[in-house]
């Protein structure tokens, strides 16, 4: 019989990651009341129960678990926990940021949310004091949270990182350092025992943790439902094009998924540079390996910074002839003036799209026409549920299968947000 999401379960926002958090606890909360439903279901027919009593008797096991009494409210019926934990960030004047967390929560399965990418203003002091924070003040943040965490007694503490920091930093040329490791272990030396992130930039900083676990999420089924939703797209014109070498075998699974070519973009660079906007990057040579004339091309990255390799990629792909040029970001960061460059580049007809995550909070390229945000927010809240309730994460790992049935379904696919849970993932 299915369990319910205990109310054992807790979920702490930082300033950074305050409305991804709030996206993904009202899913929670609508998977709490539909897992109830269910459960209280099964136990009435089970146990020859009318539906309040059923009801009661996972109210009571739920009050035990989370040592908590809700008196006042009718026992028989779903009683939907916040999940949120109340906490008040502060910044001092000289740059240090202190964590108070404001509820109770020894013993709780504890998760902290934060976009380390989050470049607009966020809430400090209670929304008294708005700040832009920088990268490294975002994982600050996390360790003081972290360290108030373990402090108030956390059971359990996960993660939630949509954007793991300094991925890009996982190998060494020469006297470097490997950040993206080494901020792994800083983490788990704080206890941390859980991360849950969006396609990290490379498989291997996970190898350099000894006891922290890592579960890395795919938005692909987001992009390919959002691809299936584009008339005369998925026709018999369209080909994959790895952006570069690195993106081979994320293209691949797209070719692989839709059925169609994979072609490749050769790119030769100059690592003594420094890629300063999309105008100034560090590629010297550009090949296109396959045919892209009169296609509707699809590439496939991980991380969009500048912009510079992607908008090099696709001028030479119209210039080879292709028509209608599509991409999808896992981690559109858009940094420094990329939305200004890409708006240029839109204009003189070099793409189509561009789909994103709502992995990073964005504003200001929402109201593009070029841009399509989709929402992995239930992917997180789906993942957290299956952890927190110890089963198999397997399927939202490896998605093959949902999408297969995706592609093999005529009708068109539903809204995201319309469905409580996708009937391919449940």
């Amino acid at each position: 019989m299915e369990q319910t999401i205990s109310a054992n379960l807790a979920v702490l926002a930082c300033p950074g990651g305050e409305v991804f958090a709030d996206e993904m606890i009202n899913h929670l909360k609508k998977m709490y009341r539909h897992s109830f439903k269910k459960q209280a279901v099964a136990l009435a027919r089970r146990y020859c129960l009318d539906m309040e009593t059923a009801g009661s008797r996972i109210n009571f096991v739920n009050d035990v678990i989370s040592h908590s009494l809700h008196s006042g409210q009718d026992k028989g019926k779903c009683r939907t926990p916040s999940f949120k934990i109340p906490a008040r960030f502060t910044h001092f004047p000289n740059g240090e940021i202190k964590a108070e967390i404001l509820e109770s929560i020894r013993g709780r399965d504890f998760y902290i949310v934060q976009d380390v990418e989050n470049r607009y203003p966020v809430n400090f002091s209670g929304g008294d004091d708005k700040r832009i924070l920088s990268v490294n003040d975002h994982l600050m943040t996390i360790f003081v949270t972290v360290d108030a965490a373990k402090h108030a007694g956390a059971e359990h503490i996960t993660l939630v990182l949509p954007t793991y920091p300094y991925a890009r930093q996982h190998k060494a040329k020469g006297r470097e350092g490997l950040t993206a490791s080494r901020v792994g272990k800083i983490l788990e030396s704080l206890g941390v025992n859980h991360i849950i992130t969006l396609d990290i930039h490379s498989r291997d900083i996970v190898l350099s943790f000894n006891r922290m676990r890592l579960e890395n999420l795919h938005a692909s089924y987001q992009t390919i439902r959002c691809l299936s939703m584009m008339d005369g797209i998925l026709n018999d014109d369209f080909v994959v094009v790895s952006p570069d070498t690195g993106a081979v075998d994320r293209n691949k699974f797209y070719a692989n998924a839709l059925k169609k070519p994979l072609n490749l973009l050769y790119k030769e660079r100059d690592y003594s540079k420094l890629s300063r906007n999309a105008q100034e990057s560090n590629i010297t040579e550009l090949k296109l390996l396959g045919d892209v004339r009169g296609k509707t091309v699809f590439m496939a990255d991980d991380m969009l910074g500048t912009g510079g390799t992607l908008l090099k990629g696709m001028k030479m792909l119209k210039e080879s002839g292709a028509g209608k040029v599509i991409a999808a970001i896992s981690l559109p960061l858009f940094s420094g003036d990329a939305i200004t460059y890409f708006d240029t580049a839109y204009r003189e007809g070099l793409f189509y799209r561009i789909i994103g995550t709502n992995a990073i909070y964005q504003e200001e390229v929402l109201t593009k026409e070029w841009y399509i945000s989709v929402d992995i927010s239930k992917l997180f809240a789906q993942t957290i549920s299956r952890l927190h309730q110890n089963q198999s994460v397997s399927s939202l790992l490896d998605n093959r299968g949902i999408i297969t049935r995706l592609l093999a379904d005529s009708q068109p696919p539903l809204p995201l947000q319309n469905s409580l849970f996708d009937p391919e993932t449940e």
